[in-house]
């Protein structure tokens, strides 16, 4: 197949942030189809100018700067979006595809993926991320009602307009299939793990402890990812401050940059734990991850407590759990039914951080129960989030659609639940 895969926000291992784009793709390549990749540069001094062509283990990636960051207010946001959704499907028109695969966030994606599709004559995938948008109207980021009401169409079109969806979690499946989408077109394929990435030698996370003398041999709780809104890292603040009294051996770390990240600093003095037993440093790319969470003693996953973030796919519970590593999470949703059935971690009580002190240090000093959470999320990461079947799995939606063939039974792909 010829594939035209639009993803503004795409990464490679070397860079930050996620790369499940990067690793289907490059699947896709290894199985003999062609990719070209649309995507941006993000840099923000970066100078605007014309398209750049690379070869990255052979996906043909364009990029075009839209300058971008996690800092960037809400119009900000709406321009880069809107600047790179026109300049994308100018660029994807030009590709004579089989198939046309765009993959949110953020919605506008799928404006250059309708030019494409409709210029060229070509089915489009569309891949659910996040449910936009009502995770920006529940977190207040779209509160203009002409806005949420042009948001709203816009979903509509892009599902209406799409040959099959491919969502992240099974509560996105159900968001889709919610507003109208025939739930038989609906493809749960949830991220992947990386295991040969964060299969590393213990000495590894070792070097790290001992680079830094405030960690030591002490027990650390680990959040590498983005400090935004609706992380809700106050939350992981004020579990800090709750577990000092208990155990003040304990290390929390965040390890990650973005708009809340002044003021998760601030409050974390407020409290009396930065530099104390709350530490922050700068993100880090995905091969250095590994490091990272070979020296943490457990991993976290972070949303503010809304309904709507509870379908969320974090990136950072597969890494975790592909490291070996327990994941700890605030709330409720598939992944927390996932980690209870399979003892994978521990999901502590949304917006109760005191509820949640004396359970989380409980567990830190049970060595054996650590120990076969660990092996139980290396078995997942094996089994229900191996790269390679959800690649297949892909593979499988888009030659159906390129083909303009039946679509397989939603039923024989991903089981992301544990159980049938």
């Amino acid at each position: 197949m010829r594939v035209v895969y639009l993803h503004q926000y795409f990464n490679t291992p070397k860079e930050e942030g996620g790369t499940r784009s990067y690793e289907l793709a490059r699947r896709l390549v290894e199985r003999g189809h062609q990719v070209h990749m649309i995507t941006s540069r993000r840099d923000a001094e970066a100078k605007r100018g014309g398209w750049e062509q690379s070869d990255i283990d052979g996906i043909d990636v364009h990029r075009i700067t839209v300058p971008y960051n996690n800092k960037m207010g809400a119009a900000g946001r709406i321009r880069a979006f809107l600047r790179f959704s026109v300049l994308a499907g100018l660029k994807a028109m030009s590709f004579d595809a089989d198939v046309v695969f765009a993959t949110s966030t953020p919605l506008t994606i799928v404006i250059p993926g309708l030019f494409a599709s409709k210029r060229r004559r070509k089915p489009m995938v569309f891949e659910v991320r996040d449910l936009w948008p009502e995770i920006p109207i529940a977190v207040g980021a779209l509160k203009n009602p002409l806005m949420i009401a042009a948001a709203r169409r816009l979903e509509k079109i892009a599902y209406n307009n799409s040959f099959a969806v491919v969502a992240l979690s099974p509560g996105m499946a159900e968001g889709v299939a919610a507003v109208g989408y025939p739930q038989e077109r609906i493809f749960t394929i949830p991220n992947g793990c990386d295991r040969e990435l964060f299969h590393v030698p213990a000495e590894r996370g070792a070097a790290f402890r001992q680079a830094h003398p405030w960690l030591g041999d002490r027990p650390l709780v680990l959040y590498a990812g983005t400090v935004g809104h609706v992380n809700g890292l106050d939350y992981m603040v004020q579990l800090a401050e709750h577990v000092g009294p208990i155990d003040p051996e304990v290390r929390f770390l965040v390890v990650g940059t973005g708009k809340e990240e002044a003021r998760i600093r601030r409050l974390a003095e407020e409290r009396g734990v930065l530099d104390k037993s709350f530490f922050m440093l700068p993100a880090v790319s995905k091969t250095e991850m590994p490091d990272l969470l070979s020296a943490a003693t457990l991993s976290t996953s972070f949303v503010i407590d809304i309904p709507e973030m509870r379908h969320n796919s974090a990136n950072k519970f597969f890494d975790s759990i592909a490291a070996g590593r327990p994941v700890a999470i605030n709330h409720e949703g598939w992944l927390a039914d996932l980690i209870r059935r399979r003892e994978l971690g521990l999901v502590m009580p949304a917006g109760a951080p005191d509820r949640a002190a004396a359970g989380l240090v409980d567990l830190l000093r049970d060595a054996p129960r650590l120990e076969k959470m660990s092996r139980a999320g290396v078995e997942a990461s094996k089994t229900l989030f191996d790269r390679d079947r959800l690649g297949a799995q892909l593979e499988r939606v888009l030659r159906a659609a390129a083909e303009r063939a039946n679509l397989p039974d939603p039923g024989e792909l991903a089981e992301v639940t544990g159980e049938r």
